[in-house]
C-alpha cells in the first residue's frame, strides 16, 4: 500500500465523519484531492439529498483538478438519484486517478463506478484502509445488502452487572461523559428502539440532548398497546417521530395514538409479541438504516436469542448493587457454559469513570432469510 494513499485517505476518513449520522439514507463519503503533492480540494457529504464529497471537492479544487489524484472512501456513484453521478463530474473535470477506499456494495453502482472512470482513461485502485471505511457505513452496508438495518445495543451497568435496583431505579448508574456519548450514539441513528416497560416504567424523552444533532425516529415495541397517552413520546410534536409496534389489529385503538401523531405498524406474532424479524423487515423497508436499541431487558433478550444483534456497547460504571438487581437481558434456561452467547471484544476504553466495552457476533447476525 502506497504510503501517500494512506495518508490521504486518512484525511478523506477524517472528513466523512463529519456527515456520520446526517447522510442516511446515503452513505458517509470524504473526498480529498491532490495535485503534484498539495491538497487542492476536500470535501464530504453533508446531508441526503446534497451535493456529494466528490462535487464538494471539486467545487474547491476548481482548475487544479485536472491532472489530479482524488481520494474518496466509497466508489465514485455512477447513477442519477437525487444529483447527477459523481463519475460524470469527475471525468469532466479532468482528473487522471481515482483511490477508492472500498467498492460500492449498492447493485445500482457495485463496480460501474470505476468501469466508467477506466473507460474515460482514468486509472482507480481500491481497497486503501477498506476496514475502516466498511466500518464507517457499515449501516449502510447492511442496509442495502440485506434490506435490514443495523441494530447496536447499549446499556449501562454497574459492575456485578446490574441496570437498575431491585425498585426498578437506574438514574444515574453510569457518568456524565457516559451519558454524553450516549446522545451522540442517538444523533448517528436513524431510530431508538425501546420497550413498553422501559416506557411505563421511565417515560423517556428519547431524543438528543446536550450534543448537536437531530432526534431519531422513536420505536415503542408494545405488542398490546400498554402504552399511556400522557408519555413524553407522545407530548406534543414528539409523537410525530414515534411509531409503536405492535400485534394489536383494533382501529379504534390505533387512533388514539394516531389522533397524537404517531404512527402504527402491526406485526406479525411470534410467542404472543412482536415478531421481532418481521418488524425489522419493515422498518428496513421504510429506509430505517440503524438502529439503537436501549431496552428494556424482555425486548433486549429476544433480539440477542434471535440473533438480531450486530453490536453491544455496554457502559460499566465502578458500582455494586447485589444480587436483587435487574440484569440486561431475560435469557432463561442457560444451563451449560457450552450453550452460553459468545462475543468478540472490539474496543475497550475508559470514559470518565466507566469503561466502554464494544462486543460483536462470534457470527454474523441473522439475515432473515
Amino acid at each position: 500500500m502506497i504510503p501517500t494513499d494512506v495518508k490521504y485517505m486518512k484525511r478523506a476518513l477524517a472528513l466523512a465523519r463529519r456527515g456520520a449520522g446526517k447522510t442516511s439514507p446515503n452513505p458517509a463519503v470524504g473526498c480529498v484531492i491532490v495535485n503534484n503533492g498539495t491538497v487542492v480540494g476536500e470535501g464530504w457529504h453533508k446531508r441526503a439529498g446534497g451535493p456529494h464529497a466528490e462535487v464538494h471537492a471539486l467545487r474547491m479544487a476548481g482548475d487544479s483538478a485536472r491532472g489530479a489524484d482524488v481520494y474518496v472512501t466509497l466508489e465514485p456513484c455512477s447513477h442519477t438519484g437525487k444529483t447527477p453521478p459523481c463519475c460524470d463530474a469527475l471525468i469532466a473535470a479532468g482528473v487522471k486517478r481515482v483511490v477508492a477506499g472500498m467498492s460500492d456494495p449498492n447493485p445500482r453502482v457495485n463496480g460501474s463506478g470505476f468501469k466508467a472512470l477506466e473507460q474515460a482513461g482514468i486509472t482507480t485502485s481500491c481497497g486503501v484502509l477498506e476496514d475502516d471505511c466498511r466500518t464507517l457505513n457499515r449501516s449502510f452496508i447492511k442496509h442495502v445488502t440485506t434490506g435490514l438495518p443495523f441494530v447496536t445495543f447499549k446499556c449501562a451497568m454497574t459492575l456485578d452487572g446490574n441496570i437498575a435496583t431491585v425498585t426498578g431505579e437506574s438514574r444515574w448508574i453510569s457518568g456524565e461523559k457516559s451519558r454524553l456519548h450516549v446522545h451522540r450514539m442517538r444523533a448517528a441513528n436513524d431510530a431508538i428502539m425501546v420497550g413498553v416497560d422501559t416506557i411505563i416504567a421511565d417515560n423517556p424523552q428519547l431524543n438528543v440532548r446536550h450534543v448537536k444533532g437531530d432526534d431519531p425516529l422513536r420505536i415503542i415495541v408494545d405488542s398490546r398497546l400498554r402504552t399511556p397517552e400522557s408519555v413524553a413520546v407522545l407530548d406534543g410534536g414528539s409523537a410525530q417521530k414515534t411509531v409503536i409496534a405492535t400485534i394489536e389489529d383494533n382501529t379504534e385503538v390505533h387512533r388514539r395514538y394516531t389522533r397524537q401523531g404517531a404512527s402504527i405498524i402491526v406485526c406479525d406474532e411470534y410467542d404472543g409479541r412482536v415478531s421481532m424479524p418481521d418488524l425489522l423487515r419493515k422498518l428496513g423497508g421504510m429506509g430505517i438504516q440503524s438502529i439503537l436499541l436501549e431496552g428494556g431487558s424482555r425486548l433486549a433478550g429476544d433480539m440477542l436469542k434471535q440473533s438480531l444483534i450486530d453490536e453491544y456497547v455496554v457502559f460499566i460504571a465502578p458500582k455494586i448493587l447485589g444480587s436483587d438487581g435487574f440484569a440486561p437481558f431475560t435469557l432463561l434456561g442457560i444451563t451449560s457454559m457450552d450453550n452460553a452467547v459468545k462475543l468478540r471484544f472490539g474496543q475497550i476504553a475508559h470514559i470518565g469513570q466507566d469503561v466502554i466495552i464494544h462486543a460483536y457476533p462470534e457470527k454474523a447476525p441473522c439475515s432473515l432469510d
